[in-house]
């Protein structure tokens, strides 16, 4: 038999200013179709938390809701699929203290792959402060006092010189921490 894992799915860009809409009652109806079980949402920014007892990995995962988002919308959605022993594995990696700040401070920039060091050498860390940033393995913690909206880091170290094949997606640290809730949630 196989064991029952769940995941979260992060999708990039929907909903925004009302463009590229998937409401979240038909996302949850797309991931039941697709088998999944226990499925919910938080917000309308594109988390889904579900159970699948597939036995497939993250890509697998990931590249069947594109194209299950794909064919339902029309459209192409970036989705990052983690499982949540690595969400939590995110939470107790952050270095910066995030039980002291604000949701809005600190973000989890989630990454499709390794966040190496040479690709952010280039950035003048200095040239941000306060505002800083620190490398996981597919993820950046970004840290932003006034908020992402008005980062001057946050434009850096997303530049497409600087993610170059990536697919990268954010989330603030209330998101972070709900949906390592949810994943924990029966």
């Amino acid at each position: 038999m196989t064991k029952t894992k769940t995941y979260a799915a992060l999708l990039r860009g929907i909903n925004v200013s009302g463009h590229r809409k998937v409401p979240m009652a038909e996302l949850r109806s797309l991931l039941e179709g697709l088998g999944h079980t226990g499925v919910r949402t938080y917000l309308q920014s594109g988390n889904a938390v579900f159970t699948t007892a597939s036995g497939a990995g993250e890509d697998e995962l990931r590249a069947a809701l594109e194209d299950a988002i794909e064919e339902r919308f029309g459209f192409r959605v970036d989705c990052l699929v983690r499982d949540g022993e690595y969400l939590d594995a995110v939470a107790a990696a952050c270095p910066f203290p995030a039980a002291e700040l604000r949701g809005k401070e600190l973000h989890a920039v989630y990454c499709s792959g390794p966040v190496v060091p040479e690709r952010f050498a280039a950035i003048d860390r200095e040239a941000f402060l306060p505002e800083e940033f620190a490398l996981g393995d597919r993820v950046l913690y970004l840290y932003v006092p006034d908020g992402l909206g008005t980062s001057k880091l946050a434009p850096a170290v997303s530049r497409p010189s600087v993610v170059k094949g990536l697919v990268t997606t954010a989330r603030n640290w209330n998101t972070v921490v709900k949906l390592i809730e949810m994943t924990h949630e029966e």
